[in-house]
C-alpha cells in the first residue's frame, strides 16, 4: 500500500449481522453487470448510519451496493433504493459529481430479501470525525474546501432537473408545509421517549412554517463526509454520495440541513462531541460565512433562515431518533447506536434554541 493508498476511504469487514453471501449475491447480479467475475469479494464501509454501504470487488473491477438497514420496515421512505438508483441515472449527464449507476434489484429479485442498487465505486478521501493518518489539513486547504463545499452547494441548486428527468419528483407548492407534516410522522413513528424539547420545536415550526422560496434539486444530507475527495488536492471535490433523502424542493431546508451538521470551534463542548465531520478545524468558513457566499453564488433571497435553521437542527434529531429506535428495538446490535438518544435531545435543545 502506497502513503496515497492510505488516506483513501477504506471498507472493513461486515459487521456480524450485517454480512452478505458473496456467492448468491454473484448468481443474482451475473446477467445485470456485464463481465462480472467470481469470486466476489465483500467489504463494508464502516461509518455509516443509515443505509448499508458495502464494496464489491470483482476481479479489477470495484463496486459499492447500498441497500436498506436490517429493521428498516417503518421508515421505508427514507431507504427507497429504487428512486436513489433513479437520481442517480437521471443526474449522471448533468452533474458530474454523481456516481454512476450501475443496477438495481427489486427485493423479490434479492439474494437477502431487500431491495439494492449497484454503482460504480469513486476513490478518494472522505473527512469523518478524525482526519485519515499522515493527511495534513491546513488552514489554508480547509478554507478552499469548505468554499468549494458550500459552492457545489448552489450548483447543485442550479441543476436543470427537467433534463435529468427528474422533474416529476416537484409535488408542487406546499414543499415546506408537507415537510413539516412528514418529519413530525416519522418522529412520532420512531419515538421512545417523551421529550418535550420536540414538542415545543414541533408546535413552533408547524406554526410558523413559510411558503416555499423555490423549487429545485435538493440533496437533504450534504456534509463532509458525504463528499469524496481528490486525494492529490483535499480541497477539490471528486463526487457526491447518498443521495438517498433527494428530491426537488426548497433549496433552503438544504442550506440549513448542512448548516445544522456544521460545528465550529467556539460552540459547546457537547456540539463537538457529536460533530460529524472536521469542520471546526483552523481555515473553515464559519456558519455565517458559508450562508454569505452561498447567497453570492447563488442569488438566493435567505429572509426565512431562522426558520429553516430551527426545522433542521428539528429534521437530524429526528433522524438520529430513527437509528436509535432500531437500536431500542433489537433491529441492529451497532453499539455506536446505544447513545443516540442523548444526541436526540441535544439536537432538539438546538432546534429549541434557534426557534426562540
Amino acid at each position: 500500500m502506497t502513503a496515497a493508498d492510505a488516506i483513501l476511504d477504506a471498507p472493513r469487514p461486515p459487521r456480524p449481522g450485517e454480512t452478505l453471501d458473496a456467492e448468491a449475491l454473484f448468481s443474482c447480479l451475473k446477467d445485470r453487470i456485464p463481465d462480472l467475475v467470481a469470486p466476489l469479494v465483500i467489504a463494508q464501509f464502516p461509518s455509516g448510519h443509515s443505509n448499508l454501504t458495502y464494496a464489491v470487488t470483482s476481479g479489477e473491477r470495484e463496486y459499492v451496493l447500498r441497500r436498506p438497514p436490517f429493521g428498516a420496515e417503518h421508515i421505508k421512505s427514507g431507504h427507497d433504493m429504487q428512486r436513489e438508483f433513479r437520481v442517480l441515472s437521471g443526474l449522471g449527464p448533468v452533474y458530474a459529481r454523481a456516481p454512476r449507476p450501475v443496477c438495481y434489484v427489486p427485493a423479490e429479485a434479492s439474494p437477502f430479501g431487500a431491495s439494492f442498487y449497484v454503482m460504480e465505486r469513486a476513490r478518494g478521501v472522505i473527512l469523518r470525525s478524525r482526519p485519515p493518518a499522515g493527511l495534513p489539513l491546513e488552514a489554508e486547504t480547509m478554507r478552499r474546501l469548505s468554499t468549494n463545499f458550500i459552492d457545489n452547494l448552489a450548483q447543485l441548486h442550479a441543476v436543470d432537473i427537467r433534463a435529468a428527468g427528474l422533474d416529476d419528483l416537484y409535488r408542487g407548492a406546499g414543499y415546506v408545509r408537507r415537510q413539516v407534516a412528514g418529519w413530525v410522522k416519522r418522529y412520532r413513528a420512531a419515538q421512545t421517549d417523551d421529550l418535550p424539547a420536540m414538542e415545543s420545536v414541533i408546535d413552533w415550526v408547524t406554526a410558523r412554517a413559510p411558503e416555499d422560496s423555490a423549487a429545485t434539486l435538493i440533496h437533504n444530507d450534504y456534509k463532509y463526509d458525504n463528499v469524496i475527495l481528490d486525494p492529490a488536492d483535499i480541497a477539490e471535490i471528486r463526487a457526491v454520495l447518498d443521495w438517498e433523502m433527494s428530491t426537488v424542493g426548497d433549496p433552503l431546508t438544504d442550506v440549513a440541513t448542512t448548516l445544522a451538521y456544521w460545528v465550529e470551534r467556539d460552540d459547546p463542548p457537547e456540539v463537538h462531541a457529536a460533530s460529524f465531520g472536521l469542520t471546526a478545524l483552523p481555515g473553515n468558513l464559519t456558519r455565517a460565512a458559508l450562508l454569505a457566499r452561498y447567497a453570492e453564488v447563488s442569488g438566493r433571497d435567505l429572509r426565512d433562515m431562522g426558520w429553516h435553521q430551527a426545522f433542521a437542527y428539528f429534521k437530524v434529531a429526528v433522524i438520529v431518533q430513527q437509528i436509535y429506535f432500531r437500536y431500542v428495538k433489537g433491529f441492529t446490535r451497532d453499539e455506536r447506536f446505544a447513545r443516540l438518544g442523548d444526541l436526540t435531545r441535544l439536537f432538539a435543545e438546538l432546534a429549541r434554541q434557534s426557534a426562540g
